[in-house]
């Protein structure tokens, strides 16, 4: 990623940070200039609070370079408790433990770290919710 676009990115890359329509209200993740409900320009930063449950989800087996090392890994769409929806790791989980609607929090953590220096990249990630005070079954 170009570091242009990953500064103009970096609000939704490390908080869960979106837009809200001034106009019609709508919600947004991640952050758009223009509203494609009602077409205005007068998008405000809105703050998520982290928390949602999970739609679907799935174990990737055979991950992109760079993610060798936590493989498998849980791949899951959550929908956020203001509506919105979006894809996301979720930690912390073996695989009896996801289910669909399982609550869950968003959580800052290392994405990955590239080269011989170690440049780590951090982001978000979500666990289960009240960890790691959530219950094993």
């Amino acid at each position: 990623m170009s570091v242009p676009r990953f500064w103009r990115r970096i609000h939704s890359l490390y908080r869960l940070e979106g837009t809200r329509c001034a106009k019609c209200e709508i919600l947004y993740f991640p952050e758009r200039n223009r509203c494609i409900k009602c077409n205005s320009n007068e998008l405000q930063p809105f703050f998520y609070s982290g928390y949602g449950k999970i739609i679907s989800y799935t174990w990737v087996y055979t991950p992109p370079k760079g993610f060798n090392s936590s493989i498998p890994y849980c791949l899951a769409i959550i929908e956020l408790d203001e509506g919105p929806r979006l894809t996301s790791q979720v930690v912390a989980v073996n695989q009896d433990e996801v289910s669909i609607d399982m609550l869950v929090e968003f959580a800052f953590r290392k994405i990955s770290s590239e080269g011989k220096e170690g440049v780590i990249t951090y982001g978000f990630k979500f666990r289960p919710k009240g960890y790691p005070n959530h219950k094993k079954k």
